[in-house]
């Protein structure tokens, strides 16, 4: 396994990260103890998750990964050698397939002063531990066009959160030893260089990650924000790299196998359409004429992007959670890189 200095800090993290958001939704506590046991004997150190796990978010599952997380980090051993990340729920997003109001989150969760601080505690008290070594922003105060958007429209709220008083809150954290790093997501070029502008002026914490989609389905990254990773040393933590497990090719021809995300839960539209089909269908082939599980190449795709700190795989079954781990040692052909060059050139952007 390949570790990599996470922004510019000394803490290094595993290139392959442990997804949780199946966690007490899919997987039940032993299942996900299984997991964690199998990914971190096989190198991983590294795992992420947030308040709102599992996905999708009800009141009636809220804060249960976090709380299956904190039954494994308490066995013997287990906390020294993890690096724990997770993430503060933010207000409300205006979009039909972004997250609910999360009304049975704090009341309805901010990102001011204090809806940070109880946010922090209780994410500690969960996790069973006294520090987060990387606290991330889940999305930004302010409406901008993710969770699938792709159109732009500049419609500040007089009661938004100053991103600064944001930072200001997360400085307190760090300060206080709650917090080693702290992380955005779901951010855009502009959020990410203002918090980056703020650390060099205000001496507030600078963003040590970033964790936004990225895969073979969405390369937007690609488009502002790599260049940022690469000269501001804030690395992509990337989710969704199957784009929800469509890039597995398991879906295809309007397959819905039993038990996947798919077949379980209606929501989950976001890697659908027919471009998205006839993206997946060139992807498969051409794995498959290279010898290779669509899977792992699209995985292996994303671990080796120069700008990548970490790949957030997820997995459901152990068997899937194997494949995913054995992508970290796959190094894909140049042949190959081009033929995935040229099936984003006709499908530029399928799923956003």
């Amino acid at each position: 396994m390949e570790y990599r200095r996470l922004g510019r800090a000394e803490t290094r993290v595993s290139a392959i990260c442990l997804g949780t958001m199946t966690w007490g939704q899919q997987n039940t506590e032993a299942e996900a103890h299984r997991q964690l046991d199998l990914a971190f004997d096989r190198g991983v150190n590294f795992l992420d998750t947030a308040e709102m796990y599992p996905v999708p978010p009800r009141a009636e599952t809220a804060h249960r990964t976090e709380e299956i997380i904190g039954t494994w980090l308490a066995k013997p051993g287990n906390r020294a050698r993890a690096v724990v990340a997770t993430k503060a729920a933010g207000r409300a997003v205006e979009n039909p397939s972004g997250p609910p109001d999360f009304a049975w989150i704090r009341g309805g969760p901010r990102l001011d002063a204090a809806h940070i601080a109880a946010a922090l505690d209780a994410s500690l008290a969960r996790l069973r531990a006294d520090r987060i070594d990387l606290y991330q922003l889940h999305w930004p105060e302010r409406r901008v066009n993710n969770f699938g958007a792709l159109g732009y429209a500049h419609a500040p709220r007089a009661d938004d959160v100053a991103l600064e008083d944001t930072l200001e809150a997360l400085a307190r954290a760090v300060e206080a030893g709650k917090v080693g790093h702290v992380g955005l997501s779901n951010e855009t070029p502009w959020g990410v260089m203002r918090c980056v502008a703020a650390a060099e002026t205000g001496g507030l914490p600078r963003p040590a990650a970033i964790q936004n989609p990225y895969s073979l389905l969405n390369r937007a990254f690609e488009n502002g924000l790599a260049g940022i990773a690469h000269r501001e040393d804030v690395g992509l933590l990337a989710y969704s790299p199957l784009g929800g497990g469509v890039l597995s090719g398991k879906y295809l021809d309007g397959a819905r196998p039993p038990g996947s995300r798919l077949a379980e839960f209606d929501g989950f539209r976001r890697y659908s359409g027919l471009r998205a089909d006839a993206a997946v269908a060139e992807y498969a082939a051409a794995a498959r004429e290279a010898g290779l599980d669509p899977a792992r190449m699209a995985l292996a795709f994303v671990t080796s992007r120069p700008f990548v700190t970490s790949n957030i795989i997820g997995a459901t079954t152990m068997a899937q959670l194997e494949s995913n781990l054995a992508s970290a040692d796959l190094v894909l052909p140049p042949d190959l890189e081009r033929r995935l060059d040229e099936i984003h050139d006709r499908y530029t952007y399928p799923c956003p």
